[in-house]
Protein backbone atom coordinates (compact mmCIF):
# COMPACT_ATOMS: atom_id res chain seq x y z
CA UNK A 1 0.00 0.00 0.00
CA UNK A 2 1.42 3.67 -0.71
CA UNK A 3 1.69 5.91 0.91
CA UNK A 4 -1.48 7.98 -0.78
CA UNK A 5 -3.52 5.36 -0.31
CA UNK A 6 -3.24 5.08 3.56
CA UNK A 7 -3.72 8.72 4.29
CA UNK A 8 -6.74 8.78 1.39
CA UNK A 9 -8.65 5.66 1.66
CA UNK A 10 -10.98 5.92 3.84
CA UNK A 11 -11.43 2.68 5.57
CA UNK A 12 -14.64 3.33 7.60
CA UNK A 13 -16.90 4.19 4.61
CA UNK A 14 -15.52 0.88 2.92
CA UNK A 15 -17.10 -1.31 5.75
CA UNK A 16 -19.82 0.94 6.07
CA UNK A 17 -19.28 1.95 9.46
CA UNK A 18 -18.53 5.09 11.58
CA UNK A 19 -15.21 6.35 13.10
CA UNK A 20 -16.44 5.79 16.70
CA UNK A 21 -17.38 1.60 15.54
CA UNK A 22 -16.34 -0.83 18.00
CA UNK A 23 -14.11 -3.99 17.18
CA UNK A 24 -17.13 -5.59 17.01
CA UNK A 25 -19.06 -3.96 15.15
CA UNK A 26 -15.88 -3.73 12.63
CA UNK A 27 -15.61 -7.09 13.08
CA UNK A 28 -19.75 -7.79 11.88
CA UNK A 29 -19.58 -5.37 8.98
CA UNK A 30 -16.44 -6.96 7.54
CA UNK A 31 -17.91 -11.14 8.22
CA UNK A 32 -21.26 -9.13 6.03
CA UNK A 33 -19.52 -8.07 3.52
CA UNK A 34 -17.00 -10.53 3.05
CA UNK A 35 -19.33 -13.38 2.17
CA UNK A 36 -21.17 -11.18 -0.23
CA UNK A 37 -18.29 -10.50 -2.16
CA UNK A 38 -16.20 -13.21 -2.22
CA UNK A 39 -14.86 -14.22 -5.01
CA UNK A 40 -16.32 -17.75 -4.75
CA UNK A 41 -20.38 -16.48 -4.47
CA UNK A 42 -19.23 -14.40 -7.18
CA UNK A 43 -17.01 -16.22 -9.89
CA UNK A 44 -16.11 -14.23 -12.90
CA UNK A 45 -16.98 -10.97 -11.07
CA UNK A 46 -14.02 -8.49 -11.61
CA UNK A 47 -15.89 -5.78 -9.62
CA UNK A 48 -16.84 -8.13 -7.02
CA UNK A 49 -12.97 -9.36 -6.68
CA UNK A 50 -11.67 -6.26 -6.35
CA UNK A 51 -14.15 -4.80 -3.94
CA UNK A 52 -13.50 -8.31 -1.70
CA UNK A 53 -9.86 -7.21 -1.75
CA UNK A 54 -10.95 -3.61 -0.70
CA UNK A 55 -13.11 -4.87 2.20
CA UNK A 56 -9.77 -7.11 2.99
CA UNK A 57 -7.44 -4.25 3.29
CA UNK A 58 -9.96 -2.27 5.18
CA UNK A 59 -10.15 -4.91 7.99
CA UNK A 60 -6.30 -5.48 7.80
CA UNK A 61 -6.02 -1.78 9.41
CA UNK A 62 -9.01 -1.41 10.99
CA UNK A 63 -9.29 -4.95 12.68
CA UNK A 64 -5.47 -4.30 14.36
CA UNK A 65 -5.85 -2.07 17.16
CA UNK A 66 -2.81 -0.70 16.62
CA UNK A 67 -2.70 0.06 12.96
CA UNK A 68 -6.22 1.41 13.27
CA UNK A 69 -5.01 4.33 15.79
CA UNK A 70 -1.75 4.69 13.51
CA UNK A 71 -4.01 5.26 10.61
CA UNK A 72 -7.09 7.54 12.63
CA UNK A 73 -3.49 9.64 13.57
CA UNK A 74 -2.40 9.71 9.84
CA UNK A 75 -5.65 10.84 8.66
CA UNK A 76 -5.87 13.76 11.04
CA UNK A 77 -2.35 14.76 10.46
CA UNK A 78 -2.44 14.68 6.45
CA UNK A 79 -6.05 13.64 5.55
CA UNK A 80 -6.19 17.41 4.46
CA UNK A 81 -4.04 17.78 1.84
CA UNK A 82 -1.01 19.24 4.26
CA UNK A 83 0.89 18.76 7.44
CA UNK A 84 -0.38 21.08 10.86
CA UNK A 85 2.61 22.85 12.10
CA UNK A 86 2.85 23.58 15.82
CA UNK A 87 2.76 27.76 16.55
CA UNK A 88 6.07 28.26 15.54
CA UNK A 89 4.78 28.09 11.14
CA UNK A 90 6.35 25.65 8.57
CA UNK A 91 9.66 26.55 10.26
CA UNK A 92 8.89 26.36 13.69
CA UNK A 93 9.22 24.22 16.91
CA UNK A 94 7.06 21.04 16.91
CA UNK A 95 5.70 18.64 20.23
CA UNK A 96 6.00 15.47 18.63
CA UNK A 97 8.28 13.38 16.22
CA UNK A 98 7.20 11.66 13.38
CA UNK A 99 9.48 8.47 14.11
CA UNK A 100 7.77 8.15 17.81
CA UNK A 101 4.16 8.15 15.79
CA UNK A 102 4.65 6.03 13.18
CA UNK A 103 7.78 3.97 13.39
CA UNK A 104 6.42 0.99 14.77
CA UNK A 105 4.52 -0.44 12.11
CA UNK A 106 7.40 -2.47 11.02
CA UNK A 107 7.46 -4.32 14.18
CA UNK A 108 4.01 -5.21 13.95
CA UNK A 109 4.44 -6.99 10.25
CA UNK A 110 2.53 -5.16 8.35
CA UNK A 111 3.35 -5.54 5.03
CA UNK A 112 3.27 -4.72 1.25
CA UNK A 113 0.99 -7.16 -0.46
CA UNK A 114 -2.03 -8.42 1.92
CA UNK A 115 -2.72 -4.91 2.81
CA UNK A 116 0.36 -4.04 4.97
CA UNK A 117 2.35 -1.18 5.42
CA UNK A 118 5.35 -1.44 3.48
CA UNK A 119 9.19 -1.94 5.09
CA UNK A 120 9.35 0.08 7.98
CA UNK A 121 6.10 1.74 8.43
CA UNK A 122 5.55 5.83 8.38
CA UNK A 123 8.25 6.80 9.74
CA UNK A 124 10.33 5.90 7.11
CA UNK A 125 8.02 7.53 4.69
CA UNK A 126 8.02 10.46 6.35
CA UNK A 127 11.30 10.79 7.65
CA UNK A 128 12.86 13.51 5.59
CA UNK A 129 9.80 15.60 6.23
CA UNK A 130 11.01 18.23 7.60
CA UNK A 131 14.84 17.86 6.81
CA UNK A 132 15.17 16.35 9.68
CA UNK A 133 17.36 12.96 8.21
CA UNK A 134 14.89 10.34 8.57
CA UNK A 135 15.87 6.99 6.86
CA UNK A 136 18.22 8.64 3.88
CA UNK A 137 21.21 9.14 6.11
CA UNK A 138 21.58 5.09 6.11
CA UNK A 139 20.45 2.24 4.43
CA UNK A 140 17.89 0.19 5.71
CA UNK A 141 16.78 -3.14 5.69
CA UNK A 142 13.87 -4.31 3.46
CA UNK A 143 11.38 -6.63 5.02
CA UNK A 144 10.06 -9.50 3.01
CA UNK A 145 7.05 -9.51 0.43
CA UNK A 146 4.06 -10.54 2.36
CA UNK A 147 1.85 -13.91 0.18
CA UNK A 148 -1.29 -15.14 0.02
CA UNK A 149 -2.37 -18.62 -0.35
CA UNK A 150 -5.58 -20.49 -0.48
CA UNK A 151 -6.54 -23.91 0.90
CA UNK A 152 -9.47 -25.89 0.70
CA UNK A 153 -10.39 -28.01 3.82
CA UNK A 154 -13.19 -30.52 4.35
CA UNK A 155 -15.66 -30.18 6.94
CA UNK A 156 -13.59 -32.25 9.43
CA UNK A 157 -10.87 -30.97 8.38
CA UNK A 158 -11.85 -27.42 9.47
CA UNK A 159 -13.51 -28.58 12.76
CA UNK A 160 -10.47 -30.42 14.34
CA UNK A 161 -7.55 -28.56 12.50
CA UNK A 162 -5.36 -29.88 9.54
CA UNK A 163 -1.53 -29.46 8.43
CA UNK A 164 -1.38 -28.92 5.00
CA UNK A 165 1.11 -28.76 2.09
CA UNK A 166 0.88 -25.24 0.16
CA UNK A 167 3.52 -24.32 -2.87
CA UNK A 168 4.18 -20.73 -2.58
CA UNK A 169 5.82 -18.36 -5.15
CA UNK A 170 7.35 -15.15 -3.95
CA UNK A 171 10.41 -12.73 -4.40
CA UNK A 172 13.51 -14.15 -2.59
CA UNK A 173 17.44 -13.19 -3.19
CA UNK A 174 18.72 -14.27 -6.85
CA UNK A 175 20.73 -17.65 -6.12
CA UNK A 176 22.73 -16.88 -9.28
CA UNK A 177 24.41 -13.48 -8.09
CA UNK A 178 23.97 -13.80 -4.43
CA UNK A 179 21.07 -11.47 -4.25
CA UNK A 180 23.74 -8.39 -5.31
CA UNK A 181 21.93 -7.92 -9.10
CA UNK A 182 25.25 -7.97 -10.32
CA UNK A 183 26.92 -10.90 -12.23
CA UNK A 184 30.54 -10.60 -10.43
CA UNK A 185 28.81 -9.50 -6.72
CA UNK A 186 30.73 -6.55 -7.09
CA UNK A 187 27.53 -4.19 -7.88
CA UNK A 188 28.93 -0.08 -7.13
CA UNK A 189 26.96 2.49 -4.77
CA UNK A 190 23.98 4.37 -6.57
CA UNK A 191 25.82 7.81 -7.51
CA UNK A 192 21.97 9.54 -6.96
CA UNK A 193 21.13 8.80 -4.23
CA UNK A 194 25.00 7.72 -2.61
CA UNK A 195 23.58 4.43 -1.57
CA UNK A 196 20.95 5.27 0.68
CA UNK A 197 17.90 4.42 -1.90
CA UNK A 198 16.44 7.54 -1.28
CA UNK A 199 16.55 11.05 -2.47
CA UNK A 200 14.89 13.78 -1.06
CA UNK A 201 13.12 16.56 -3.35
CA UNK A 202 11.76 20.29 -1.73
CA UNK A 203 8.17 21.09 -1.70
CA UNK A 204 9.06 24.87 -1.01
CA UNK A 205 8.50 26.56 2.49
CA UNK A 206 11.62 24.20 4.20
CA UNK A 207 9.74 21.47 3.53
CA UNK A 208 10.98 17.87 1.50
CA UNK A 209 9.86 14.72 1.22
CA UNK A 210 11.75 11.44 -0.05
CA UNK A 211 11.35 9.51 -1.84
CA UNK A 212 12.83 6.02 -3.27
CA UNK A 213 15.67 6.57 -5.80
CA UNK A 214 14.20 6.20 -9.25
CA UNK A 215 17.61 5.48 -10.82
CA UNK A 216 18.56 2.11 -8.20
CA UNK A 217 14.70 1.17 -7.34
CA UNK A 218 15.34 2.15 -3.64
CA UNK A 219 18.64 -0.62 -3.39
CA UNK A 220 21.26 2.12 -2.95
CA UNK A 221 23.49 -0.04 -5.08
CA UNK A 222 23.64 -0.70 -9.38
CA UNK A 223 25.08 -3.52 -11.14
CA UNK A 224 27.88 -3.12 -13.31
CA UNK A 225 27.37 -6.24 -14.88
CA UNK A 226 23.89 -6.86 -14.37
CA UNK A 227 23.00 -10.41 -13.68
CA UNK A 228 21.03 -12.33 -16.39
CA UNK A 229 18.81 -14.19 -14.06
CA UNK A 230 17.35 -11.04 -12.26
CA UNK A 231 18.29 -8.33 -14.71
CA UNK A 232 20.43 -6.49 -11.98
CA UNK A 233 17.47 -5.89 -9.52
CA UNK A 234 18.77 -8.74 -6.89
CA UNK A 235 15.67 -10.73 -6.37
CA UNK A 236 14.80 -13.55 -8.00
CA UNK A 237 11.16 -15.54 -8.62
CA UNK A 238 11.17 -18.04 -5.71
CA UNK A 239 9.15 -21.24 -5.05
CA UNK A 240 8.84 -23.40 -2.03
CA UNK A 241 6.43 -26.05 -0.04
CA UNK A 242 5.31 -25.30 2.97
CA UNK A 243 3.93 -27.99 5.41
CA UNK A 244 1.08 -25.20 7.26
CA UNK A 245 -0.51 -25.94 10.26
CA UNK A 246 -4.90 -24.97 10.19
CA UNK A 247 -6.00 -24.15 13.64
CA UNK A 248 -8.79 -26.15 14.65
CA UNK A 249 -12.51 -24.34 14.02
CA UNK A 250 -11.71 -22.08 11.19
CA UNK A 251 -14.49 -21.41 9.27
CA UNK A 252 -14.88 -21.30 5.62
CA UNK A 253 -13.60 -17.54 4.28
CA UNK A 254 -11.63 -17.01 7.23
CA UNK A 255 -8.06 -15.41 6.58
CA UNK A 256 -5.33 -16.59 8.84
CA UNK A 257 -1.95 -14.49 9.34
CA UNK A 258 0.76 -16.09 9.92
CA UNK A 259 3.97 -13.76 10.92
CA UNK A 260 7.16 -14.61 9.53
CA UNK A 261 5.83 -16.93 6.75
CA UNK A 262 5.97 -15.05 3.65
CA UNK A 263 9.00 -14.04 1.60
CA UNK A 264 12.62 -13.74 2.88
CA UNK A 265 14.19 -9.92 3.10
CA UNK A 266 16.90 -8.24 2.46
CA UNK A 267 19.93 -6.81 4.00
CA UNK A 268 18.78 -8.91 7.34
CA UNK A 269 15.44 -7.34 7.04
CA UNK A 270 12.30 -9.78 8.44
CA UNK A 271 10.42 -12.13 6.81
CA UNK A 272 6.98 -10.73 5.16
CA UNK A 273 3.72 -12.58 6.20
CA UNK A 274 1.40 -15.40 4.59
CA UNK A 275 -2.17 -14.52 4.76
CA UNK A 276 -3.79 -17.96 3.65
CA UNK A 277 -7.58 -18.22 3.10
CA UNK A 278 -9.58 -21.21 3.89
CA UNK A 279 -12.44 -22.59 1.94
CA UNK A 280 -14.59 -25.39 3.52
CA UNK A 281 -16.30 -28.27 1.88
CA UNK A 282 -19.96 -28.98 2.88
CA UNK A 283 -20.70 -32.09 4.66
CA UNK A 284 -23.73 -34.08 3.85
CA UNK A 285 -25.23 -34.77 7.12
CA UNK A 286 -23.52 -32.01 9.54
CA UNK A 287 -23.68 -28.24 9.32
CA UNK A 288 -21.94 -25.45 11.40
CA UNK A 289 -23.53 -22.64 12.86
CA UNK A 290 -20.48 -20.74 14.92
CA UNK A 291 -19.11 -23.03 17.45
CA UNK A 292 -21.77 -25.44 17.14
CA UNK A 293 -22.14 -28.31 14.56
CA UNK A 294 -26.09 -28.60 13.31
CA UNK A 295 -27.37 -32.17 12.46
CA UNK A 296 -31.42 -32.90 11.45
CA UNK A 297 -32.66 -36.64 12.87
CA UNK A 298 -35.54 -38.04 11.29
CA UNK A 299 -38.07 -40.02 13.79
CA UNK A 300 -41.59 -41.35 13.28
CA UNK A 301 -44.52 -40.76 14.49
CA UNK A 302 -44.91 -42.81 17.08
CA UNK A 303 -41.74 -41.65 18.93
CA UNK A 304 -42.58 -37.97 18.23
CA UNK A 305 -46.06 -38.50 20.53
CA UNK A 306 -44.84 -41.29 23.13
CA UNK A 307 -41.40 -40.32 23.56
CA UNK A 308 -38.29 -42.37 23.44
CA UNK A 309 -34.99 -42.80 23.08
CA UNK A 310 -33.05 -41.97 19.80
CA UNK A 311 -29.49 -42.21 19.06
CA UNK A 312 -27.74 -39.65 16.82
CA UNK A 313 -23.99 -39.77 15.01
CA UNK A 314 -21.56 -37.33 16.26
CA UNK A 315 -18.81 -36.11 13.63
CA UNK A 316 -16.10 -38.40 13.92
CA UNK A 317 -17.03 -40.15 17.14
CA UNK A 318 -19.54 -42.46 18.92
CA UNK A 319 -22.91 -42.07 18.48
CA UNK A 320 -25.11 -40.50 21.07
CA UNK A 321 -27.95 -40.77 22.79
CA UNK A 322 -30.99 -38.24 23.30
CA UNK A 323 -34.14 -38.78 25.34
CA UNK A 324 -37.38 -37.38 23.17
CA UNK A 325 -39.84 -36.08 25.11
CA UNK A 326 -43.45 -37.23 24.34
CA UNK A 327 -45.09 -35.05 22.41
CA UNK A 328 -42.31 -33.75 20.53
CA UNK A 329 -43.87 -31.31 18.00
CA UNK A 330 -41.75 -31.57 14.41
CA UNK A 331 -38.55 -28.67 14.10
CA UNK A 332 -37.87 -29.07 18.18
CA UNK A 333 -34.26 -28.90 18.62
CA UNK A 334 -32.18 -30.43 21.71
CA UNK A 335 -28.39 -30.08 22.55
CA UNK A 336 -25.56 -32.64 22.61
CA UNK A 337 -23.17 -30.90 25.04
CA UNK A 338 -19.40 -31.07 23.95
CA UNK A 339 -19.64 -32.58 20.56
CA UNK A 340 -19.39 -29.67 18.53
CA UNK A 341 -16.00 -27.50 16.90
CA UNK A 342 -12.91 -27.14 18.84
CA UNK A 343 -13.38 -23.58 20.04
CA UNK A 344 -10.02 -21.08 20.29
CA UNK A 345 -9.87 -22.33 24.23
CA UNK A 346 -9.59 -25.84 23.45
CA UNK A 347 -13.18 -26.62 24.62
CA UNK A 348 -15.96 -27.66 22.21
CA UNK A 349 -18.94 -26.57 21.09
CA UNK A 350 -22.21 -28.04 21.24
CA UNK A 351 -24.36 -30.41 18.60
CA UNK A 352 -27.88 -28.93 17.98
CA UNK A 353 -30.57 -31.84 16.84
CA UNK A 354 -33.07 -30.66 14.96
CA UNK A 355 -36.08 -33.33 14.84
CA UNK A 356 -38.05 -34.20 12.04
CA UNK A 357 -41.09 -36.24 11.69
CA UNK A 358 -40.76 -38.96 9.01
CA UNK A 359 -43.93 -39.34 7.26
CA UNK A 360 -43.92 -43.35 6.14
CA UNK A 361 -44.52 -43.53 1.85
CA UNK A 362 -46.20 -46.99 2.33
CA UNK A 363 -48.33 -48.71 4.98
CA UNK A 364 -49.64 -52.67 5.47
CA UNK A 365 -52.73 -53.06 5.75
CA UNK A 366 -52.33 -53.58 9.89
CA UNK A 367 -50.44 -50.15 10.03
CA UNK A 368 -53.72 -48.31 7.78
CA UNK A 369 -56.12 -49.81 10.07
CA UNK A 370 -54.47 -48.70 13.08
CA UNK A 371 -54.40 -44.87 11.81
CA UNK A 372 -57.64 -45.19 10.46
CA UNK A 373 -58.65 -46.47 14.55
CA UNK A 374 -56.79 -43.48 15.24
CA UNK A 375 -57.97 -40.81 12.97
CA UNK A 376 -61.54 -42.43 14.61
CA UNK A 377 -60.39 -42.14 18.15
CA UNK A 378 -60.07 -38.59 17.88
CA UNK A 379 -62.04 -37.16 15.67
CA UNK A 380 -62.95 -34.65 17.93
CA UNK A 381 -59.56 -33.04 18.45
CA UNK A 382 -58.98 -30.03 15.35
CA UNK A 383 -55.78 -29.46 15.38
CA UNK A 384 -55.67 -26.07 13.18
CA UNK A 385 -58.28 -24.69 15.14
CA UNK A 386 -56.43 -22.13 17.47
CA UNK A 387 -55.09 -21.54 14.11
CA UNK A 388 -57.99 -19.90 12.72
CA UNK A 389 -59.17 -18.35 15.65
CA UNK A 390 -55.92 -16.41 15.65
CA UNK A 391 -56.62 -15.25 12.05
CA UNK A 392 -60.00 -14.40 12.71
CA UNK A 393 -59.29 -12.12 16.06
CA UNK A 394 -56.19 -10.13 14.33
Amino acid sequence: MSTKDFVEKDYYKVLGVPKDATDAEIKKAYRKLAREFHPDANKGDDKAEERFKEISEANDVLGDSKKRKEYDEARALFGNGGFRAGPGGAGGNFNFDLGDLFGGAQGGGQGGGAGGFGGGGLGDVFGGLFNRGGTGTRVQPRRGQDIESEVTLSFTEAVDGATVPLRMSSQAPCKACSGTGDKNGTPRVCPTCLGTGQVSRGTGGGFSLTDPCVDCKGRGLIAQDPCDVCKGSGRAKSSRTMQVRIPAGVSDGQRIRLRGKGGPGERGGPAGDLYVVVHVDAHPVFGRRGDNLTVTVPVDFTEATLGGEVKVPTLGGPPVTLKLPAGTPNGRTMRARGKGAVRKDGTRGDLLVTVEVAVPKGLSDEARDALEAYRKATAGQDPRAELFQAAKGA
